[in-house]
């Protein structure tokens, strides 16, 4: 990657956090600290992995991405408003009644999204299906599915996990947001997942870790998971919850919560002014 493509990517994963704190203050709900933790891959994902056309989302041929964390669902839609699946003026609709985005990915009313998910573990198991079901229409595309390291506590991500190493599914890619916070406290305290890249890999998964706001290690990442041959692939990101806004960064109380007037205005300060430093560098 030239420093040309890395800079447009900095500079736009700043503002799908810009995105997601304007959604989240705007519903006063939702979950700001897990979805400024996957920004970066978010941006990633809909700027330079993914073979996707936002002018036709429903493309038979494009590659499949689930949210299986599905409440960190204002860092999708923050991706996809910039990626220019809807206007940026819907994401102050967020959870509103009636409005096209709401609180958990919604297949059927939001262009872009490829699974509803909300009910944690579920998700893997749908991307384990769409990626079955590619191999057996013998499609090309590729299948991406994001979750979360509490996520991990889930059994059903295991019984999936088995069901793709069963299937030699290596048109699947597993990416864990591993920001070592959930909703109780430290991951770590509340269920220990840990090792992650052991129990993926036991589970016949080709396992990587990477520094997960790292651009460079993403596109060396995702090249080598769609060279694996024979398995399905799990990338490992280590993140910081609440990537981006100073007093959001590593606050476990950011998991769920909405800032209140004062702290909406000091989040977009902080995230102009780094968005500044980006265009000016």
């Amino acid at each position: 990657m030239n420093s040309t493509e890395k800079k447009a990517l900095k500079i736009t994963a700043c503002k799908v956090r810009m995105g997601i704190i304007e959604g989240v203050y705007h519903a006063q709900s939702g979950h700001p600290g897990g979805s400024l933790s996957a920004a970066d891959l978010f941006t990633y994902l809909y700027f330079k992995e993914l073979r996707i056309d936002p002018k036709n989302p429903k493309d038979p041929d494009r590659d499949r991405f689930v949210l299986s964390k599905g409440h960190t669902c204002p860092g999708l839609y923050a991706a996809l408003a910039e990626r220019g699946y809807f206007s940026k003026e819907e994401l102050k609709s967020l959870r509103h009644i009636g409005a096209m985005l709401q609180g958990h990915p919604d297949m059927k009313h939001t262009p872009g999204i490829d699974m509803s998910t909300g009910s944690l573990g579920q998700g893997i198991s749908a991307a384990c299906g769409m990626a079955l079901a590619g191999k057996m229409d013998k499609k090309d595309y590729r299948v991406y599915a994001l979750l979360g390291d509490g996520e991990l506590e889930e059994g059903q991500v295991w019984e999936a996990s088995m069901f793709a190493g069963h299937h030699k599914l290596d048109n699947l890619c597993i990416v864990v947001d591993s920001n070592g916070l959930q909703i109780d406290g430290p991951v770590a305290e509340v269920g220990g997942p840990q090792p992650i890249d052991k129990k993926f890999e036991a589970f016949g998964f080709a396992v990587q870790t990477i520094n997960g706001h790292c651009f460079d290690d993403m596109e060396k990442a995702f090249a080598k998971a769609r060279s694996v041959k024979g398995k399905p692939s799990c990338i490992i990101m280590n993140t910081t919850k609440g990537k981006g806004v100073s007093y959001m960064e590593n606050q476990v109380g950011w998991h769920g919560k909405a800032p209140n007037e004062e702290q909406y205005h000091q989040a977009m300060t902080e995230l102009n002014a780094e968005l500044d430093r980006l265009e000016a560098e």
